[in-house]
């Protein structure tokens, strides 16, 4: 297992990529948009870096308060299958195996004792 991306939503993504790239140095590595269903992913490394820090931009949102700014933490796993059925044999709560629109299944998200969630992902 490795740590894959953690995700944060912000209100104006154009302002909050510039940021990234000229405080710290961040690269977008790719960009994701779903205009049908109102949001785009921007995904930033840092140079020599696989580790992501995803951007979620939700079309019409206007600033998050701090509580529901956090999205999650990911994991990525090559047992996605097997993973997913043994936490949901240990009585964990995990969602049903999720894809985004218009793919297969790649993730699923599991819920710690405080309520975060955790994004397990497929490796790629």
């Amino acid at each position: 297992m490795k740590m894959a991306h953690t995700c944060v939503r912000v209100k104006n993504l154009e302002e909050s990529v510039k940021f990234y790239q000229e405080a710290f140095g961040f690269e977008e590595s790719r960009r994701r948009d779903f205009p049908d269903h109102k949001f785009t992913l921007v995904y930033m490394t840092l140079p020599g870096d696989d580790y992501e820090l995803e951007l979620t931009y939700n079309y019409d949102h206007g600033a998050y308060n701090l509580g529901d700014g956090y999205g999650h933490i990911a994991i990525a796993v090559d047992n996605l299958e097997d993973l997913h059925k043994k936490h949901v044999e240990a009585g964990f709560e995990v969602t049903d195996l999720k894809g985004l629109p218009g793919t297969q299944p790649s993730y699923y998200f599991i819920i710690d004792p405080d309520g975060y969630k955790i994004e397990v992902i497929r490796e790629k």
